[in-house]
C-alpha cells in the first residue's frame, strides 16, 4: 500500500491523487468526483504517508491505522462516520487503536480517518494482501544478507594481517624514494 501519492489539501474536501507535478504546482485528481485541479506551493498539502496518529507511546503511521481498521472492522465500515455519535466514534477508534492519545486525537480526526479509509478502500487504493507479502520478503532478505556478510568477514581478517606485516618490514627500503608529505 503506497500512500505517498495520496494527499489531503487543507480547505478542500476529500483526498486527492497526485497525477503530475512541475512548474511550482501539482496536478491532483479528486477521489470524490474525479476532477483534476492544480495545487500550488502555497496550499497546505499533506501526504497520507507522512500523517500519523498520536498514541500514548510512539505515534502510529496512518498506514498502520488503516491496516488495523481492516483487521478489526473489515473492508466496509459498519457505521457512517459523519452521522456517528461522539461516543460511538470513540468506541470504534478505541477498538482500532486502543492506545490513542485521548487528549490529542479529536473527534474530527477520528471522522477523517474513517472517512479516508472508506474512500480509499472504495477506490481500490488500499491493498492489504500486497503489503503482507512485501513485509515477509523484507524480513527474510535482511537475515540472509547478514549471514552472508558475517561469514566472509571472519575468513578475510586473517589474510589481511600478514600483508600489513610485510608492508611494515618493507617500509624502510622504500622510504628514501618518497618525499614526505606536508600537513
Amino acid at each position: 500500500m503506497d500512500l505517498s501519492k495520496v494527499v489531503a489539501i487543507s480547505g478542500k474536501p476529500g483526498l486527492f491523487l497526485v497525477t503530475t507535478n512541475g512548474g511550482g504546482k501539482l496536478i491532483v485528481e479528486s477521489l470524490l468526483d474525479g476532477k483534476r485541479i492544480p495545487a500550488f506551493a502555497n496550499d497546505k498539502i499533506s501526504s497520507l504517508e507522512e500523517i500519523s496518529i498520536f498514541t500514548t507511546g510512539e505515534d502510529k503511521p496512518l498506514k498502520e491505522v488503516f491496516m488495523s481498521i481492516h483487521e478489526k472492522i473489515g473492508d466496509k465500515l459498519d457505521f457512517d462516520p459523519k452521522k456517528a455519535s461522539p461516543v460511538e466514534l470513540r468506541e470504534k477508534f478505541l477498538l482500532v487503536l486502543p492506545d490513542y492519545d485521548e487528549d490529542a486525537v479529536y473527534q474530527s480526526d477520528m471522522k477523517k480517518v474513517f472517512q479516508w479509509y472508506q474512500l480509499l478502500n472504495d477506490k481500490g487504493i488500499l491493498d492489504f494482501t500486497v503489503e503482507e507479502k512485501a513485509e515477509e520478503t523484507t524480513e527474510e532478505a535482511p537475515t540472509e544478507k547478514k549471514e552472508v556478510k558475517k561469514a566472509p568477514a571472519k575468513k578475510a581478517a586473517p589474510k589481511a594481517a600478514p600483508k600489513e606485516n610485510v608492508k611494515a618490514a618493507a617500509a624502510p627500503a622504500t622510504k628514501s624514494t618518497k618525499k614526505p608529505k606536508k600537513v
